[in-house]
């Protein structure tokens, strides 16, 4: 479930816990067998109550507990930022320009971040929203309710890029262009993008479908594609955003891996 790569680089990102002498109590279960459970869940979508401990991941508990507690040290963002600068080094990396979309899924559950879907009858759901470079990879993920409108998460995306680095001199942040439809059709949008050093390049809305961008758009949502492959995240599950942001950003970093080691 986890490849000696992945664990390589995930291995010394996670805290430590040092067994105390005095009153050790249970013993641990190993980090790696826990994240296997965790990527069990993560691809099968299985109730972390139902999470069979026969083949040896520990409790469906334990496995939730760590993956929040590694979610708030940050784990998961420095994985994601390690492999980024990984590929940046190995030349993957298109920075000629980045794509961004939103995707809905339902939220069977409720909770933090989510709103009637304008897609889906008003039912209860949350978004996706992604930035890509140009040869589809993530570079940034957002949650949000399913009624917040896609341009909302824009300027967010963009800053939540982080510094990349794998090559001398200064990381990078900023792609040359951004390309995205018709749901991010505002000048004052674009005046920000340009502000930024990005030249935007957003589908018009009123205009006839044909305007030649879709050929550099389609990236983000094979990616897109690519996140809800993992079948935790074709539905959100999770009452607590927090734990659903975690599976997205550990989503976002297999990717990442797989298109390190392809």
């Amino acid at each position: 479930m986890v490849p000696d790569g992945l664990w390589e680089r995930i291995e010394p990102l996670l805290p430590r816990h040092p067994r105390r002498l005095r009153n050790p109590g249970r013993k641990r279960v190993p980090d790696r067998q826990v994240l296997c459970g965790i990527l069990f869940v993560l691809y099968t979508a299985i109730p972390w109550e139902f999470l069979p401990q026969e083949l040896g991941f520990g409790s469906g508990m334990t496995c939730w507990r760590r993956l929040a507690e590694w979610h708030e040290a940050g784990v998961w963002q420095r994985l994601h930022e390690l492999l980024l600068a990984e590929l940046r080094a190995a030349d993957k990396l298109d920075w000629s320009k980045a794509v961004i979309d939103g995707s809905h899924v339902r939220a069977l559950k409720g909770g933090p971040k989510t709103g009637p879907s304008p897609v889906d009858r008003a039912k209860t759901g949350s978004k996706h929203h992604v930035i890509t470079d140009g040869a589809g990879i993530p570079l940034a993920v957002s949650l949000t309710g399913g009624n917040r409108h896609d341009v909302t998460q824009l300027l967010p995306l963009i800053d939540a890029i982080p510094p990349i680095r794998g090559k001398r001199g200064r990381p990078r942040r900023r792609p040359d262009s951004l390309y995205a439809d018709r749901a991010y059709d505002f000048d004052i949008y674009r005046d920000r993008v340009r502000d930024q050093g990005i030249t935007p390049y957003f589908a018009r809305r009123g205009v006839e479908h044909g305007s030649g961008l879709g050929v550099h758009r389609w990236v983000v949502e094979q990616t897109v594609a690519l996140l809800h492959w993992f079948r935790r995240l074709r539905i959100r599950w999770e009452i607590r955003d927090d734990i659903h942001e975690a599976f997205m950003s550990l989503a976002c970093s297999i990717i990442c891996y797989r298109r390190l080691i392809k």
